[in-house]
């Protein structure tokens, strides 16, 4: 039997929890100082619900099957068309705007390369119902606080912005028009970070777009400030708005201290088609992993999903590309294990039951106990303190015992004390708050 974990899975050992768990709380933590409330969803759905989310885009990477009751169904990819199928459902009657996070297990059957498996947890945050850009600034914040919590600085990653709008402005101006033509340049030009300009030109080539509007298409994704397209396109009124609404966006991480953490950047696209607005992308200056985060505008997908016309902008950021970040900048705890209250060394088998006894009763007082399965050699047993990371050994010996006695031993301070059995509770309380 094979024991390795399929392709693109990974096993969680203790210490691989401790650092997932590390994770989580950070995301949950920085969350909830922004007032989102934690949502979740089933981790199976309906195929066409990501059909009607995505077209046929994602369908190739799917986990999906036919379930006994004959429904094309399939291990979610992303959380996104989850919530529009649960705010579409419900979403009229709750309070707006509705602010929830999620951290949800994904499956995406894809090649596997570094910073991408099979599965990976995601911490997902999404805004519905505010139309204004103050939603945007808001949830940029958010990503760019919960990144700073994990201690990652601005000369460690920056979030790169564009907007989708702007773009199809852009390309409208040079008399390329319609929705599915624009999604084709979109899709075509995602690629420029990670494929040469002779890729991305040939495939738009293979796409049917003369070799003249692929040049001028292209020179599109040079501009290197909002300024420089406003003084090229000063007399389109549709791009000038675009611009002038990215400006307030920028102005407003200015003012709130996150100016070094932000930049503009043209070729930001989001190759899934449903981005309608501003969309982002964080990323590590060194360049050396993919892209950490990334997120934007969809005000049309609940309405899509649901017929409920709600506008919303969310982010997602994967566990892996941040582990392997964190990993390469040492930026893990020292200790990521809980550490333990006490481990209780016993000296004498005859005394076993009123070992136990004790070691019950200080669980129930609510700190956590663990003690040698089975009892063995004393010094057997305060290695096993220290390798779980112990605050206290609490020692019972035959001599202690007789006076109704046991001891105390702070591991950390090696401080030792010989308390009376009846006020073991007081005495560890104020041990253990000694740091």
């Amino acid at each position: 039997m094979e024991l390795a974990p399929l392709p693109g899975f990974r096993d969680f050992f203790p210490e691989e929890v401790a650092k997932r768990d590390y994770i989580f709380e950070k995301w949950r933590q920085t969350a909830r100082r922004y007032g989102f409330l934690p949502y979740d969803g089933p981790p199976l759905e309906l195929t066409d619900l990501y059909r009607r989310k995505s077209g046929d885009e994602l369908l190739g990477q799917l986990y999906c099957f036919t379930d006994k009751g004959d429904r094309e169904v399939s291990l979610r990819p992303e959380m996104t068309p989850s919530l529009a199928r649960m705010i579409a459902n419900r979403g009229q009657s709750l309070p707006k705007p509705i602010k929830w996070f999620s951290i949800p297990q994904l499956f995406r059957y894809e090649r596997q390369q570094r910073g991408r498996l099979r599965e990976h947890y995601q911490f997902n945050c999404d805004i519905l119902g505010a139309e204004c850009v103050e939603a945007d600034v808001e949830l940029i914040a958010l990503l760019i606080d919960c990144l700073r919590a994990f201690g990652l600085t601005a000369s460690d990653f920056r979030v790169r912005i564009n907007d989708r709008q702007l773009l199809a402005s852009l390309v409208t101006a040079l008399g390329i028009e319609g929705e599915d033509r624009h999604k084709i340049i979109f899709s075509a030009v995602d690629k420029l970070t990670r494929e040469s300009p002779e890729k991305v030109r040939k495939q738009l080539g293979d796409s049917g777009f003369q070799p003249a509007v692929v040049d001028q298409v292209l020179e599109l994704f040079k501009f290197k400030s909002l300024m420089d397209i406003a003084s090229r396109f000063d007399s389109n009124a549709a791009v000038c708005e675009r611009v002038m609404l990215l400006q307030r966006l920028f102005g407003l991480l200015e003012v709130i201290g996150l100016k070094d953490y932000v930049e503009f950047d043209s070729t930001i696209v989001r190759g899934l088609a449903y981005y309608t607005g501003i969309v982002f992308e964080a990323f590590d200056r060194k360049g050396k992993f993919r892209a950490i985060s990334g997120g934007g505008r969809y005000d049309q997908l609940v309405n899509r999903v649901g017929r409920v016309d709600l506008p919303a902008l969310g982010f997602g950021m994967g566990d892996v590309v941040l582990g392997e970040i964190l990993s390469e900048r040492d930026l893990w705890p020292a200790r990521l294990t809980p550490s333990l209250d006490l481990f209780l060394v016993l000296v004498d088998e005859t005394h076993l039951a009123p070992f136990l006894s004790l070691a019950r009763r200080l669980r129930e007082t609510g700190w956590s106990v663990d003690h040698a399965l089975p009892p063995s050699a004393v010094a057997k047993q305060f290695k096993a303190a220290s390798q779980r990371g112990a605050r206290v050994a609490l020692v019972m010996g035959p001599e202690e015992w007789k006076r109704e006695s046991v001891k105390l031993k702070n591991l950390e301070s090696r401080e030792e004390i010989e308390v009376r059995v009846e006020n073991i509770e007081e005495s560890l309380r104020k041990m253990l708050q000694e740091r």
